[in-house]
């Protein structure tokens, strides 16, 4: 599968358009010139990531967009210069769908259950789009949903007593390994989904591994925690058991720092 990179699209071009509904007087919906529009640059990014929640970020072409609209490609582009662009706007769009608690607005009591809280939402924004996890933000879209989010991550933990490049890494880490799992996780179900086979199936094929190759000599450890019991559970509940649980023990950690632990 090949990977979709965000944050390649020229400045000049990207800006205005991630930016459109927060410039007064400029409608980046619009062509410059000729008669009102009949779409907005909205009616294409939503568009797009219809077409990519059903078929995936690969299948998502200019000439689809146009014709699950009604026009031609070549209008599409009076809209949105190319896909690069376009899936820039689709990023930062269903990042803004994360809908998080702005400045000012009710969260839960603590930093631990705000954190929490973004954690849940996006677990759940790479299930309603499981295409994300082809598309690497290393270079992200500057745009509204991407500052929301990393806005909302930061403010969980500025008041917290960390440092501020302790605040910094924190929040960076936490998106990170929030990101990650998530991602790994709706893979694993979509994979499951698009063969029809369960992991625990296809772990099931393969029991000649364990019979006829595995050493239990060269694999203690894994022999070890066999025998007590340490792989009882499905794959399932193992993926998603491994995420929650370095979630919690990467809070704890910064509870510590929190708390008066050693900075490092």
């Amino acid at each position: 599968m090949t990977i979709e990179h965000s944050g390649g699209a020229d400045p000049a071009r990207i800006l205005p358009l991630l930016w459109r509904r927060t410039r007064p007087g400029r409608d980046a919906a619009r062509p410059a010139l000729g008669r009102r529009p009949r779409l907005s640059v909205d009616d294409v990014v939503a568009a797009a990531v219809r077409l990519a929640d059903a078929d995936g970020i690969q299948a998502m072409a200019m000439s689809g967009v146009a014709k699950a609209l009604g026009v031609g490609t070549m209008t599409l582009y009076t809209y949105v210069p190319s896909k690069t662009e376009l899936v820039d706007l689709m990023v930062d769009d269903v990042l803004a769908g994360l809908d998080l608690p702005a400045p000012g607005q009710d969260r839960p009591d603590g930093w631990r259950a705000q954190l929490e809280l973004y954690a849940g939402r996006v677990r759940s924004m790479y299930r309603s789009h499981p295409w994300l996890r082809h598309v690497s933000t290393v270079r992200p879209p500057l745009g509204p949903g991407m500052l929301a989010e990393r806005e909302y991550v930061l403010s969980t933990l500025i008041d917290t007593g960390l440092t501020p490049p302790q605040v910094d890494a924190a929040a960076t880490a936490v998106s990170t390994i929030v990101h990650a799992t998530a991602g790994l996780e709706t893979e694993s179900e979509q994979l499951e989904r698009t063969t029809g086979q369960s992991h625990d199936a296809w772990w099931g094929e393969r029991m000649e591994l364990w019979d006829e190759y595995f050493d239990v000599e060269r694999h203690p450890s894994m022999t070890r925690l066999w025998h007590s019991g340490g792989f009882a559970r499905n794959a399932a509940e193992a993926t998603v058991g491994a995420n929650e649980f370095g979630l919690r023990r990467l809070l704890d950690g910064i509870a510590q720092l929190v708390g008066g632990g050693p900075a490092r």
